[in-house]
């Protein structure tokens, strides 16, 4: 289009955002309306998509991180011939595919999700990744920002990796339009504070007036021909801009304008434009699965095995049979035991050093793109990357998290190394699977297993060695459980997962001899959990006790509470779990203090029983 066209396009999707968010009575019209010439642009001259094929691999990657000015994607999408403008009018409409904030579970033109500030750019460089170092196309990655969620964290550790990592592919469009939510942003109108960030991160920067069509244009072109690092296109813009009412003004945002009609006659009112999106070039397929048999390690009964070294070995073995499968990790592969994988499948490993928000954003980008990414840290520190997993939930990303040095079992390191909330984190999302393996062959089938899973699949491993007690091939489904122990004359059942499944097995050893038979299931399936065992348990014993490595909220004693909320009568059900601020202290001596050793675990059988010997 040429400079008269893309003026008009840019009012076009100004006056849509208008309507749009007239007729559903709320939206985000001001902050869609700083951005349309930036959008106008990008749709028209320099976008390389073909929105009857969203899945072609040549096709250029568009995120929107601002994803509160979906009115101005929604219109683009029309400009586009993507949607009509029935549809178009169903903005926030009950069933309608045009959401206040774009997921792709309702459309397949959108990446990923928004909406959280900040995640926008972190997924977009997870995409870029995929393009340069894995797909080998040279599609680009379009991300457009706002400026206010630069004050987000995640935001730099994007900008340090796309940098660290030359993604030429990617350029990030921020729309300075200098007022958030509440009044002014931190750098307000300050292009030049922007880019001496984006710069000290190894950015190439422009700056322009975002209402220029031409230097948008030329900016575009720039970002295109720069090699070797990431652009920043830093537009200054007005939010409202068109409407005098609304205009560079506080107060009006995620609000429809005051008068929607004065404002569509004030931009020159509707218009009818139809672009047409360059095609993509030629390009490759996406990588196919691979149909190699994949080969577990396999462990002997009795061996001394961690369960996270049973996951690198696993994880690599499933490198080899699968060339889908890439891997992650957070600058602690060597106690993750992800190197494994990283020494016989470099070009498919991704360091993301200390920065679990990227490293999660990076798997979901890369999802995207069609492959299967797990991502490992230390289970405490993927608390820090919540949102992002709260939020890839909601884009219906497939990714594998693994968390290792859980609960107070690692001994002497202290609380702050503790994961003692991660099972019930991950419990909460929708849709998720949590699993807790005890040995090493449960662990090295639940890797594999979770390859074919939906959604956010999480495995929780353990830093100390555990006696191997299963064969290398009995089976482990997902949302099933093992019944390690059991008689007719069980007085109570001891459920317990990954470090507590020896000590309930020590502990109903003990019991035996003392003539208390109690019943142990290994509940390695958190979520979903194995609700018939757990109901047949219960009815033949009468009781539950649950032991686990992690705080009592949320994690495994509630995922057995979850058996009995059918209506059913509720058993008496007992929870041994982390109730302390643990300290420093040998393994042994972390979970005797915490109560859920085996020695521990059998005085509470004796009580429950009341066969308890009072000295």
């Amino acid at each position: 289009m040429n400079t008269r066209e893309l003026v008009e396009l840019g009012q076009q999707l100004r006056v849509d955002s208008v309507r749009v968010s007239a007729a559903a009575g709320s939206g985000h019209p001001t902050s869609s309306m700083s951005a349309a010439d930036l959008m106008a642009v990008l749709l028209a001259n320099h976008l390389r998509y073909d929105f009857e094929r969203p899945d072609h691999p040549g096709n250029d990657r568009f995120v929107l991180s601002k994803g509160h000015a979906s009115p101005l994607l929604y219109s683009a999408y029309k400009a586009a011939g993507a949607v009509d403008d029935a549809e178009l009018l169903t903005f926030r409409a009950l069933g309608s595919r045009l959401e206040g904030h774009p997921t792709p579970q309702r459309l397949p033109w959108v990446e990923t999700a928004t909406g959280s500030l900040g995640q926008g750019l972190p997924v977009g460089v997870g995409i870029a990744l995929s393009g340069g170092r894995l797909d080998r196309t040279d599609y680009r990655v379009w991300v457009l920002c706002g400026d206010s969620e630069l004050a987000e964290g995640s935001v730099w550790e994007a900008a340090e990796h796309a940098a660290f990592e030359h993604l030429d592919n990617l350029t990030a469009i921020v729309d300075v339009n200098r007022l958030g939510q509440r009044g002014p942003t931190r750098h307000g109108h300050d292009l030049d504070a922007y880019a001496r960030r984006f710069q000290a991160f190894g950015w190439h920067t422009i700056e322009i007036d975002g209402h220029d069509v031409d230097a948008i244009d030329r900016a575009y072109g720039e970002a295109i021909s720069t090699k070797g690092q990431p652009t920043a296109v830093l537009a200054r813009t007005f939010k409202g801009k068109g409407v005098e009412a609304v205009q560079d003004r506080e107060g009006l945002h995620g609000k429809p304008l005051p008068d929607a009609d004065e404002a569509i006659a004030e931009l020159g009112g509707r218009r009818e434009l139809r672009v047409t999106v360059q095609e993509p070039p030629a390009a490759r397929l996406l990588h196919a699965v691979g149909e190699k048999h994949v080969e577990l390690p396999r462990f002997d009964l009795g061996e001394e095995v961690a369960t996270r070294d049973a996951y690198g070995k696993a994880l690599a073995a499933l490198g080899a049979g699968r060339e889908d499968v890439v891997a992650l990790d957070g600058e602690v592969s060597d106690s993750t035991r992800a190197e494994a994988f990283a020494k016989e499948y470099p070009e498919r490993f991704f360091e993301c050093y200390i920065a679990e928000q990227q490293m999660v954003a990076a798997a979901v980008g890369l999802s995207t793109r069609g492959w299967v990414p797990y991502a490992s840290s230390f289970a405490a520190f993927l608390t820090r990357a919540y949102d992002f997993v709260r939020m890839a939930s909601v884009s219906g990303a497939g990714i594998n998290l693994v968390g290792s040095h859980a609960g107070v079992a690692i001994g002497q390191d202290g609380p702050s190394q503790m994961g003692l909330e991660d099972l019930a984190m991950f419990r909460a999302v929708h849709g998720s699977t949590v699993l807790y393996p005890c040995d090493a062959n449960q662990t090295a089938r639940l890797v594999a297993a979770m390859a074919d899973l939906d959604g956010i699949r999480y495995l929780r491993t353990s830093r100390g060695r555990s006696r191997v007690i299963y064969g290398p091939d009995e089976e482990f489904p997902v949302g099933g459980s093992k019944v390690l122990r059991s008689s007719g004359t069980d007085r109570l059942t001891l459920v317990a997962a990954g470090v507590t499944v020896p000590e309930a097995l020590a502990a109903a050893g003990a019991l035996d001899r003392e003539g208390i038979q109690v019943r142990v299931i290994d509940l390695y399936s958190v979520k979903p959990v194995d609700r018939l065992t757990l109901r047949q348990a219960a009815e033949d014993t009468g009781c539950l006790i649950t032991v686990e490595d992690h705080h009592e909220e949320g994690g495994l004693g509630d995922a057995v509470l979850d058996a009995f909320l059918d209506g059913r009568p509720v058993p008496r059900l007992v929870r041994l779990a982390v109730r302390t601020m643990p300290g420093s202290a040998a393994p042994d001596e972390q979970l005797h203090a915490a109560g859920i050793d085996a020695e521990s675990i059998a005085a509470a059988v004796q009580l429950l029983v009341e066969q308890a010997v009072v000295r």
